[in-house]
């Protein structure tokens, strides 16, 4: 099938790139259209864990990304005022690698995987992903949160806002390569260090007041430190130092129940857009990448082939993404006496029995979609 089908694939961000990667190692001749100018990333820092990072390895572009990238050694819960509540040790705990990456170091090292294997990109080009093509053809949408090939595929309504927005900046900084998430209540923190000298904020609140549904939207820096000045720690001296900061409203998009049709299929978050609170959203895009360019190798036809994948992607889109939605509302407890026992818990728990809160989550790091 690889080399007798020509692959066009909508889309140049993670899920796109890493399924081009994947499918022209197979030779398969691919294409991949993109409206934006040049492969570029705008964004801010990612948490690529042990599952996506199996699949970097396995495209072979593993150590390439390492080298971008700060292995993290931790991912650190603490209190509004900044006290330790738990401590996830990865360097002891972990098994496999956990990166803390700028968004652009994994598109660059996924778009330097393409050059070598005569992927032709097409840049400045919006494409209509078509649901009926030639029976030489396979079209892949990875067209994002907002697809437009998923509106197709699935009547399933308009996004609702969820009651949150999260502020994302980068300030110049270094520190532990550590994960750091502060609790308060109706709203919670994240931070930790880049290679080159940066350290990425991401700070979600509970709120009634409508944002955008936009990645690029600006706000007012004092905006963010107002939302989180009650917060200890380092965080006031990070928020000083916030001079752009962006803002986007939460809108949750279900798990679509169509993932393909004809000879058309999603993947990424066009499939299952997830919300920032386990840091799985491009870990599931590389997930998505491996198993459907396998599932093309497994069987003779594209219909074969796009129900397995769906079969094997679908109840584990919906996990991961129940268990990032419960983070929230485990960072947000308001009532006072709820928030210190819950933390109370957690910090006898994390001194008494220091492996248990990886291995709460050992269902998503050790899954090797790779040796599956």
């Amino acid at each position: 099938m690889f080399e007798t089908t020509q692959f066009h694939i909508a889309g140049a961000g993670v899920a796109g790139l890493a399924t081009a990667n994947a499918l022209a190692q197979r030779r398969a001749p691919v294409s991949v259209y993109d409206p934006a100018p040049a492969i570029t990333e705008v964004g801010a820092g990612l948490q690529i864990s042990p599952n996506g990072f199996a699949v970097m390895d396995a495209l072979g572009l593993g150590d390439a990304l390492r080298d971008r990238s700060l292995e993290s050694r931790a991912v650190v819960l603490r209190n509004q005022a900044g006290r330790e509540v738990l401590r996830m040790d990865l360097a002891q705990h972990a098994h496999g690698v956990f990166l803390l990456a700028h968004r652009a170091a994994l598109i660059d090292v996924l778009y330097e995987g393409i050059k070598g294997l005569g992927v032709d990109l097409h840049l400045n080009k919006a494409v209509d992903t078509p649901l009926s093509v030639p029976d030489d053809q396979l079209w892949i949408a990875a067209d994002g949160v907002r697809s437009k090939t998923r509106a197709k595929m699935n009547r399933d309504g308009n996004p609702f806002f969820t009651g949150q927005v999260a502020w994302r900046a980068l300030i110049e900084g270094d520190g532990p390569p550590e994960a750091e998430v502060f609790m308060g209540p109706g709203c919670h923190l994240v931070s930790y260090p880049l290679r080159g000298g940066l350290r990425n904020i991401v700070a979600v609140q509970e709120r009634s007041a409508w944002a955008e549904d936009s990645w690029n939207a600006r706000d007012d820096p004092d905006n963010l430190r107002a939302a989180f000045k009650g917060f200890g720690g380092p965080v006031q001296d990070w928020l000083a130092q916030v001079k752009t900061v962006q803002i986007w409203g939460l809108f949750r998009r279900e798990v679509a129940r169509v993932w393909h049709k004809n000879r058309t299929a999603l993947v990424g978050d066009a499939a299952h857009p997830t919300l920032p609170f386990l840091a799985q959203g491009a870990n599931l895009a590389l997930e998505d990448a491996w198993v459907l360019t396998q599932c093309l190798a497994d069987h003779e036809t594209a219909a074969a082939a796009f129900e397995s994948y769906q079969f094997k992607r679908h109840d584990r889109a919906i996990r991961v993404i129940k268990a990032a939605n419960n983070n929230a509302r485990n960072y947000h407890i308001r009532n006072k006496g709820l928030q210190a026992i819950a933390h109370s818990g957690l910090r006898v728990g994390s001194r008494l029995f220091p492996q248990a809160a990886l291995k709460k989550y050992a269902w998503i790091y050790g899954h090797d979609v790779t040796r599956s």
